[in-house]
């Protein structure tokens, strides 16, 4: 199995793209921590896992943006699996609004939950990677971190900060077999776009060149593109799934 022995930890892992995430890690044979501030669907996503993969998976409740809770989650990872060796920062949150409306408490709360997140979560992984001279961490992104959205300067300065963050952290690393590459979804269906305006969904459809939304699955396999040892020299990249959205 591709994943066999390895450790993996995904944040947001609950629900959507993070529990696809989660679920496709473990069918490659990895152990899981499914990490989550909703702790109650973490712990139903991990025992789905169980069940469904035969591989070991436990829930954490976790707040990225707080750094003592992102510290003990990863403690927590390293005390019930003994190493961990795949990290996606994957938890995020939105509060859209025009930058005029917008709230200095909105754009605090973007800024600390998506980039300051990644950070508390990779600072607290790297050093046990580093022993281990291995890791993998990916962060995921987006195609408003690319391109920029209106409505959007909190979630799109995070998500360009956590680009930036990506590709100098890649370079820090690298000399101890430790890879960094983030993945920029496009328009994915999960529970948060079902909510979206009709016009909303029908302009994003037709500014995508394959005429189809993503799924979350499409999502976690390119994690496990870039979580394997087969792209062990893929490092400092954003790998956009968009179908096409953004092109650069």
């Amino acid at each position: 199995m591709r994943f066999k022995d390895k450790v993996a930890v995904v944040t947001g892992g609950a629900q959507g793209i993070g529990q696809a995430i989660a679920k496709t890690l473990a069918q490659g044979g990895a152990n899981v921590v499914v990490a989550d501030l909703q702790v109650e669907k973490a712990e139903a996503t991990a025992k789905e896992i169980i069940a469904i993969t035969g591989m070991q998976a436990i829930a954490v409740q976790v707040d990225v943006a707080d750094n003592a809770s992102a510290k003990a989650m990863i403690d927590r990872a390293i005390a019930e699996f003994g190493r961990i060796d795949i990290l996606v920062n994957n938890a995020g949150t939105t509060r859209d609004n025009l930058i005029m409306r917008m709230k200095e408490a909105d754009w605090d709360l973007v800024l600390n939950v998506n980039l300051k997140g990644a950070f508390n979560c990779s600072k607290a992984a790297i050093r046990s990677m580093m022993k281990q001279r291995y890791g993998r961490i990916i962060n995921i992104t987006s195609v408003s971190g690319l391109a920029g959205q209106a409505g959007q300067t909190n979630y799109s300065s995070s998500k360009a900060g956590l680009i930036g963050f990506t590709k100098a952290l890649a370079k820090e690393v690298g000399s101890r077999n430790i890879t960094v590459n983030a993945i920029a979804p496009g328009f994915i269906e999960t529970v948060l776009t079902d909510d979206l305006p009709q016009e909303l969904k029908d302009m994003a459809l037709q500014m995508t060149p394959v005429g189809r939304f993503g799924k979350p699955q499409d999502v976690a396999n390119a994690v496990v593109f870039l979580a394997s040892d087969e792209v062990s020299f893929i490092t400092g990249q954003v790998l956009s799934v968009d179908g096409g959205m953004v092109m650069q």
